[in-house]
């Protein structure tokens, strides 16, 4: 089977020699025969084919040399003409002949010799179209060799190189380097399929060519059809000229069976560090699928992750990850396989977005996606990843709408869906429930009904239960795992693309004692619980790369006046994972941060804030409390918590460079409307300097602080914040902190 058509009508090549007979003489035949097979030598002396042609600068040449560009149609055009003739000639003569090894000699020569004139003259004409076009600067052609045109300075790409330095992946020697050799190359080499499936079509079956049948894989067809796709397209190439077969191709083609590409999109999972931004894959649809989604087993999922060393721990693993240290690995799997992973594993909903792609897209990214599953690229977690590979594959198929280049410094999966939307590649979305989301559905019309009843207590066995996934194997896959089931509950307020831009900046007027200031702030990702909550995990609480610069107001005559400028914080990671101990969800509640802020020393008398490095981290428990959304597998929208915290800084500023503390963090976070959110908490830390010599120094003390954050959202990308806290040691001077900020997302 070949992926090209044989029953194309564009450039027809008719390589069938005429023979019109003629009586001749016995004696005249001989000498005739000779002066043909001459006359055929001369004529081929002066036909190069396509091999001698190969010139990997041929597009890069100056286009003004017309007198040299012009002269090679009429030469073989000319060449072509005395060809036929002598060959009209020859297998006249033949005809009559007795002399099988004549025959052969002859007519398959200059049949070889006519069907190499064709192929130089479209090779000549190629090139002119070629030129005409500037396809060597196409968008589509350099996309397609891994150039990065369009984008902005990312780590590991270059404008003027391909980022995949495998020779294998190149024709010519500089492809890397030069698109336009690479272009020319891919002409010559379909000059040569051409001429050598001309020559296979005249050819004596009784003949066989076992060096052609162990380099059929070889062929640029079957090592590059996304690229001879897209080249034949613009350049109008017959098709019918280029038959052959490609077995592996085929059957990896047949194995996956593409109609329809979706993009599934698994939502947040602070459990698994590295899936704490979410995930998103390609799903394959066959026909089968197509027909009926819920038929899983009939479609493949097309995963674009990291290869990993799972002997790194965890820390080297995320350096490695972030600085592109592994390569990539695209994964194959059965669709089924990848979405119990999600669903049951991880407790992730997961969203399936079908893409509004053409058939010839779909096959052109497939086609596209053989040329380079098996290329070992650096991957980047923030730039390189499962969501810009999405964006990628489409922007080839889809040159005009530069997808990539608009997510240029960090590429995150929710980002992706966001940005699909709005340019209308979204055909259709379907939600598909976690098994706890599925058992808190359960729990939330017990606990209902239980109500309904009078019943203030729920039975505890019961819930237990409802909770445990080895007594309720509830899910949204059948127990066969291959099949969806109907999805009985209401769709949970979680689609990413109701979420808000995930970036952020701020300007906040308070006062710090009795100093006013202005702080200006800037966060690159991604949200916190007073932060609107729609598109998002419930409780979902993770910030990362977030700077705060504070301008005070000071007074000079009085004493501890801060800085006029001073850094307040910044921020490399700080989040909170919620899994209420009363829900369906079996995680536990814990949260880390990493980050520079300022802190005030109580050690010392009238102590004053200083910059610190900390490091801290927690684990408790939390409750989920209330009504939750009817009919939906959403915890009830209320919560508290509590923690065993401990934390680690350091700074020139604090008593002996360093305190470490632990102690207890409470706090609860209520859900006023769907506009207004409000969370209180009460850190009760215990902190330890060391011993010190100084007599108004103290080792270790305690240092309770309050807070109070209240949040009013006037659109998806507006707010309006207040904070407030206390710090209730009596050593430190500015123990009140209070603000008001406007926030925008963007």
């Amino acid at each position: 089977m070949s992926i090209y058509s044989k029953h194309s009508n564009l450039l027809p090549i008719d390589c069938t020699p005429t023979n019109t007979p003629m009586n001749i003489g016995r004696r005249a035949r001989l000498p005739l025969t000779i002066a043909a097979l001459l006359l055929s030598a001369q004529a081929q002396a002066f036909l190069p084919t396509p091999a001698s042609l190969i010139t990997t600068a041929e597009l890069a040449l100056d286009t003004t040399d017309a007198k040299s560009q012009n002269a090679e149609p009429i030469l073989m055009a000319y060449a072509e003409t005395v060809v036929a003739k002598a060959n009209a000639e020859t297998n006249n003569i033949i005809k009559e002949s007795h002399s099988p090894k004549i025959e052969v000699a002859s007519s398959t020569s200059h049949t070889k010799n006519i069907n190499n004139a064709n192929t130089d003259q479209l090779l000549a004409s190629w090139r002119t179209q070629a030129k005409a076009k500037n396809l060597s600067q196409h968008t589509t052609w350099r996309r397609l060799l891994y150039f990065f045109d369009d984008q902005k300075n990312l780590i590991g790409k270059k404008k003027d190189s391909s980022i995949v330095d495998d020779a294998a992946f190149y024709l010519s020697k500089n492809g890397q380097h030069d698109s336009a050799a690479e272009l020319d190359a891919l002409l010559v080499a379909l000059a040569d399929e051409m001429a050598a499936t001309s020559d296979n079509r005249t050819a004596n079956s009784k003949f066989s060519n076992p060096t052609a049948q162990n380099s059929v894989q070889n062929s640029v067809l079957c090592r590059f059809p996304a690229r001879v796709q897209w080249l034949t397209d613009t350049l109008n190439i017959d098709k019918s000229g280029l038959q052959t077969d490609c077995p592996e191709l085929n059957d990896w083609m047949q194995k996956l069976a593409p109609e329809q590409l979706s993009i599934m999109f698994a939502q947040e999972y602070l459990d698994n560090p590295i899936s704490a931004f979410a995930h998103t894959l390609l799903r394959i649809d066959s026909k089968a699928s197509v027909a009926d989604p819920s038929q899983i087993h009939h479609a493949v999922a097309l995963n674009y992750t990291v290869g990993g060393d799972s002997s790194d721990n965890f820390l080297v693993y995320a350096i490695k990850s972030m600085s592109g240290g592994y390569d990539n690995l695209i994964e194959i799997d059965p669709y089924p396989e990848k979405l119990a992973k999600y669903l049951q594993e991880d407790e992730r909903d997961a969203w399936t977005y079908q893409l509004a792609l053409t058939p010839a897209e779909v096959q052109q990214i497939m086609l596209h996606v053989w040329e380079t599953k098996d290329l070992k690229l650096p991957y980047y977690f923030t730039t390189d990843n499962c969501a810009s590979e999405i964006l990628r594959l489409i922007d080839v198929v889809r040159p005009q709408q530069h997808l990539l280049s608009r997510l240029p410094y960090a590429v995150i999966p929710s980002d992706v869906v966001q940005l699909l939307d709005s340019e209308n590649l979204l055909a259709s979305t379907n939600y598909t429930p976690a098994d706890s989301t599925l058992r808190q559905a359960q729990l939330n019309k017990v606990k209902e009904q239980r109500a309904q009843l009078g019943y203030h207590n729920s039975a505890k066995q019961t819930l237990n239960e409802i909770k445990s996934a080895q007594s309720n194997a509830v899910s949204s896959i059948a127990a066969d795992g291959q099949t969806l089931l109907p999805r009985l509950i209401t769709v949970a307020d979680n689609n990413p693309i109701d979420r808000h831009p995930l970036q952020l900046g701020f300007i906040g007027l308070g006062q710090r004692g009795d100093n006013n200031y202005i702080d200006l702030g800037v966060r690159a990702g991604y949200h916190d619980t007073l932060d609107r909550p729609s598109g998002f995990p419930q409780f979902f609480d993770l910030e990362g790369a977030a700077a705060t610069l504070r301008l005070y107001d000071t007074d000079n005559d009085k004493a501890n006046q801060p800085s006029s400028v001073v850094l307040q914080n910044v921020t490399l990671v700080r989040g909170r994972s919620f899994n209420p101990v009363n829900s369906a969800k079996k995680g536990k509640t814990w949260g880390a941060s990493i980050e520079a802020t300022r802190v005030n020393d109580g050690s010392q008398q009238d102590g004053s804030d200083h910059l610190v490095g900390s490091l801290g981290y927690e684990t408790g428990w939390s409750w989920a409390f209330g009504a939750p959304s009817a009919g939906t597998g959403e915890m009830p929208p209320q919560l508290c918590y509590t923690f065993l915290a401990g934390t680690a800084q350091a700074g020139r500023g604090i008593n002996k460079g360093y305190r470490v503390g632990a102690g207890v963090n409470a706090g609860c976070r209520y859900q006023i409307n769907n506009q207004l959110r409000a969370q209180a908490e009460l850190q009760l830390p215990y902190w330890y300097h060391g011993s010190s010599d100084e007599s108004n120094a103290r080792g270790h003390y305690w240092q309770p602080i309050s807070s109070l954050g209240l949040q009013y959202d006037i659109d998806k990308k507006q707010a309006l914040r207040i904070n407030a806290n206390y710090e209730w040691q009596d050593r430190i001077d500015a123990k009140e902190d209070i603000q008001l900020s406007y926030r925008r997302y963007f």
